[in-house]
């Protein structure tokens, strides 16, 4: 039996129920029997394994695509669109996902560098925040053993911190360490651009001022532009845009409202601006959504 296909089982068996996550401290455990309609979201930094099937990403008009076996990286807060292209109730959708951790980044970087270590540097430009990769059979085997681990309860909690240390390690020495590095850096690209979107998400429904967002960066503002483009493919203003319209998308596919009132809390003073907005980037008016429960997509 190949490493994937133990994990896969173990995963699977896991997450019994299907359509529904399974978090153990913070990880998540996915199997899903159907492919899913698209679904708009936030994806913090995370490390996303697909054990079988297959999901899509959008962001900024790209599509990424990932297969079992591959794994998606994601540095900095992104408004993707995501859904499950390839499941059955033979072969279902199944996937593992863990936050990644910047301190825990950042120490092993400092510990690589006292053990003359070599890991991936960084550039001089920022890079997307986003990357899909092949999974070594390193890596499968620390997140198996981590999961295997948590049948016991005692073990788990003393032993799961260094396996989760492991972890972070091959991703950092993997084909996307030079993208994971960054994470850990004070002073990367990825950082500033991780300081603008906190900033944002906690006032999105502000009005949001370009040169005050760059002097809480420490930033100029063609930097900040330049590093937040690269990294998200969005301005700051169409990142603060898109997490206003999913906001607003949420509440009115879970619980009937005005419209108008549902664009004003998340910052439109106008209903047509924000009907007109809202129709471009999801298809559909405000009141086509008006009431209906989104569709799960793990």
């Amino acid at each position: 039996m190949s490493r994937l296909t133990s994990l896969r089982e173990l995963v699977a068996s896991m997450a019994p129920q299907a359509g529904t996550p399974v978090w153990i401290d913070g990880m998540s455990l996915y199997r899903q029997p159907t492919t899913t309609q698209s679904l708009n979201g936030t994806t913090k930094p995370t490390l996303a394994l697909v054990l079988q099937g297959t999901k899509q990403s959008v962001l900024g008009g790209q599509v990424y695509e990932y297969h079992a076996g591959q794994f998606l990286v994601v540095t900095v807060d992104l408004p993707l669109v995501s859904r499950i292209t390839q499941a059955s109730s033979t072969e279902p959708f199944v996937a593992f996902g863990m936050p990644l951790q910047p301190a825990l980044i950042a120490e092993l970087l400092l510990e690589a560098e006292g053990a003359n270590r070599r890991t991936p540097r960084i550039g001089t430009e920022t890079g997307l925040a986003l990357a899909i990769s092949d999974a070594g059979d390193e890596l499968l085997a620390a997140i198996e053993r981590l999961l295997l681990l948590h049948r016991n309860p005692a073990d788990y909690r003393i032993l799961a911190p260094g396996i989760i240390r492991e972890v972070h390690w091959w991703l950092l020495a993997g084909p996307q360490g030079n993208l994971v590095r960054q994470v850990g850096l004070a002073d990367s690209g990825v950082t500033l651009v991780a300081t603008a979107v906190r900033w944002i998400q906690e006032h999105f429904d502000q009005p949001l001022s370009i040169e005050d967002l760059a002097n809480r960066t420490g930033a100029s503002v063609s930097t900040l532009n330049r590093h937040f483009r690269a990294s998200t493919s969005l301005s700051p203003l169409q990142y603060q845009k898109t997490l206003r319209l999913q906001h607003a998308r949420l509440a009115l596919l879970t619980t009937p409202d005005d419209i108008g009132r549902v664009g004003h809390s998340v910052g439109y003073h106008s209903l047509s601006q924000f009907s007109r907005e809202y129709r471009r980037m999801f298809g559909v008016p405000p009141s086509a959504d008006t009431g209906h429960p989104p569709a799960a997509n793990g």
